[in-house]
């Protein structure tokens, strides 16, 4: 990470950045302070053990180009607020998250909840993870007309994160009984995590179908792993997960391939056990995916994808605010109500997963894997023009 230059957002460097007061209608810290002036504090504890935030929130614009061909002039500045974290624990100071989080939560705070309200695009967003770890955001983008879908879930009866319910595991042409789990689509997760009960009939069937002897490899946070006999990897079964209305997501490679000096050493089946009732999809299993959190219309779209030409979309076009908007389209309080009382990101919101949080990505030795984290692979609909905070909040 020494290499990556980080171009860190520093406030006093923008013309456009303003301190939030103590007297703002989002600082949640205001009575706490000791002046309505004084600028507005913020403070997050994630669920990652001793995995902490705390700064200043800030306002400033996101500049936003338009993604579609026939728009290519179209650019807007869209007002967010973010947090410039001066003080961080925990994973912050293991390499996590090196240059912040982007919230793109349901909640009202989050940023494409700011680009809606706003009237400049509408209210769904798209992520695309490619296999040279490269990938896209666009916001506004509701996909393809061919691509499947599932509806989202509500979390104790709202809808805080984004949730979906799988009927069904595959491995290969077999779908197992009793695999139905709900699961929380987390992008800020580099890895996927089950269920006890459905990991242990999937990598047991897994492990029936590998034409592969188990082997283990030092540093691997994985049980089912293999021993390649070649220096290519063997043929290795599908997974799939079945959803409502005979929809179903084909993993597109659900092993993590360990390589070494002679080619590939050997691979493993990329999933752990949550010891939760709610499972977490995350980026290693959506790669090769255009995935469409559809946030007007509740669900969740996908359709393959080599994260390139993403000029298709049913709406990729930016609109200038409408008549009648405040230039500050911020929320109010009321809409900014969430539970507890902190504007985290979806992972972290409400009563998500424990172990593998957004904010907490687990930290997997070097050895195996970078930690293809969101904020690096970010180019806002498709040309980036944005700050960089080297440990802020979003």
């Amino acid at each position: 990470m020494q290499d990556i230059d980080l171009n860190e957002y520093n406030p006093s460097d923008s013309s456009t950045s303003k301190h939030l007061s103590c007297s703002h209608q989002l600082c949640e810290s205001g009575p706490n302070c000791k002046s309505p002036k004084q600028q507005c504090p913020y403070n997050i504890n994630y669920y990652m053990e001793s995995t902490s935030s705390s700064g200043l929130l800030v306002e400033d614009m996101l500049n936003l180009a338009s993604g579609s061909d026939n728009t290519s002039n179209t650019s807007v500045q869209a007002p967010v607020i973010i947090g410039c974290g001066m003080k961080q624990s925990g994973g912050y100071l293991d390499g996590v998250a090196p240059d912040g989080l982007l919230g793109l939560g349901p909640g009202e705070i989050s940023v494409p909840s700011f680009l809606a309200k706003a009237g400049l695009v509408q209210n769904s967003f798209s992520m695309c993870f490619n296999e040279d770890d490269s990938g896209r955001i666009f916001f506004g983008d509701l996909g393809l007309a061919t691509q499947q879908s599932t509806p989202f879930l509500p979390l104790d009866g709202t809808y805080k994160t984004y949730i979906v319910g799988v009927e069904a595991c595959c491995i290969g042409n077999s779908c197992l009984k009793l695999t139905s789990f709900r699961a929380l689509i987390d992008s800020g997760t580099s890895f996927t995590f089950l269920p006890d009960e459905v990991y242990e009939k999937i990598v047991k069937e897994f492990d029936r179908h590998v034409n592969a002897t188990r082997s283990s490899f030092e540093g691997s946070p994985w049980k089912y792993c293999y021993k390649s006999s070649s220096q290519e990897l063997p043929k290795v079964p599908s997974l799939t997960l079945k959803f409502p209305l005979n929809n179903s997501f084909v993993v597109h490679n659900p092993v993590f391939i360990i390589n070494g000096n002679q080619g590939v050493d050997g691979f493993c089946l990329a999933i752990q056990p949550t010891g939760e009732d709610i499972g977490t999809i995350g980026q290693n299993y959506m790669t090769g995916y255009r995935m469409v959190f559809d946030r007007e219309n509740l669900k969740l779209a996908w359709s393959r994808s080599d994260c390139q030409d993403l000029g298709d979309s049913k709406t990729m076009s930016l609109t200038s605010p409408p008549a009648g908007t405040p230039s500050n389209p911020l929320p109010t309080n009321e809409q900014q109500s969430t539970p507890g009382g902190r504007a985290v990101s979806p992972a972290v919101a409400g009563r998500a997963p424990a172990k593998p949080s957004a904010a907490s990505t687990q930290l997997i030795s070097s050895r195996f894997c970078l930690l293809r984290l969101l904020p690096e692979l970010l180019l806002l609909l498709n040309i980036i023009s944005a700050f960089k905070a080297n440990t802020g909040v979003l």
